[in-house]
C-alpha cells in the first residue's frame, strides 16, 4: 500500500484555533499557499507516475479546494478527483466553532475529562465523535486502498492512520501536531513526514 495523505491547508479556525471539525470553513490564504506547495512537492516525487495514482478527498470544502489547488500545481485537470464520507474530520458536535480556552470557562469539568483521555472523549452533541469512533471510518476505508493514492482530509484522519499504523499509542496519536505544509507518507503501515 502507498498513500501519499495531505492535510487541507490552513483556515481561520485553524489559526484561531477553533474546533472546526465537520464545519464547512474556506482555506484562507496561508492555506492556499500551502495547498499549491503540497502540489509542487507531489509533483517532484511523484513524476510522471501521478496519473497511475487514484485521487481522493474528504467531501469539505476545505480539503476539496486543497486537492484542486495540489492538482493544479501537478499539472493535473483539478477536478478529476473522487471524494469518500468516511475522510471527514471528527465532529466536535455542540463543541464545533469554540476554543479550548473558551470551553474551559464555560464546562471546566468536561475540558479536564478530554484532558485525561483525549482518544476516547466524546464531547457534547448528537453527531459528536471520539477520536476511537473515526478510527472505525478510517480503518473501514484504508481497507477499500486498492491502488496507489493521494489523500487530502484533516488533522484527525491522519492521527487515526497513526494510531491504526501502530506507529503511536492511542493517548500520543490524539496530541500529535499535524503539519498543513508537508505531506506524510504511508508504505504497507510505515509513516514518514516528507
Amino acid at each position: 500500500m502507498l498513500i501519499y495523505m495531505v492535510r487541507h491547508g490552513q483556515t481561520d479556525w485553524n489559526a484561531e484555533s477553533r474546533l472546526q471539525g465537520q464545519k464547512d470553513i474556506p482555506l484562507n490564504d496561508i492555506g492556499r499557499q500551502q495547498a499549491t506547495g503540497n502540489g509542487a512537492a507531489l509533483k517532484r516525487i511523484l513524476g510522471s507516475s501521478a496519473p497511475e495514482f487514484d485521487f481522493v478527498a474528504s467531501p469539505l470544502g476545505r480539503t476539496r479546494e486543497t486537492m484542486e489547488r495540489l492538482r493544479r500545481a501537478m499539472g493535473l485537470d483539478p477536478d478529476a478527483y473522487r471524494t469518500d464520507e468516511r475522510l471527514k474530520e471528527v465532529s466536535f458536535g455542540d463543541w464545533e466553532g469554540y476554543t479550548l480556552p473558551e470551553l474551559k470557562r464555560l464546562v471546566p469539568e468536561r475540558i479536564a475529562e478530554r484532558r485525561v483521555a483525549k482518544w476516547d472523549f466524546i464531547p457534547p452533541g448528537a453527531d459528536a465523535e471520539s477520536y476511537e469512533i473515526l478510527s472505525w471510518r478510517v480503518g473501514a476505508w484504508l481497507k477499500d486502498v486498492t491502488k496507489p493514492t493521494v489523500c487530502v482530509s484533516h488533522g484527525g484522519v491522519i492521527r487515526a492512520l497513526f494510531k491504526l499504523s501502530g506507529e503511536m499509542d492511542a493517548e500520543e496519536a490524539a496530541v500529535a501536531a499535524i503539519p498543513q505544509d508537508r505531506v506524510l507518507k504511508v508504505v504497507d503501515g510505515s509513516l514518514s513526514w516528507i
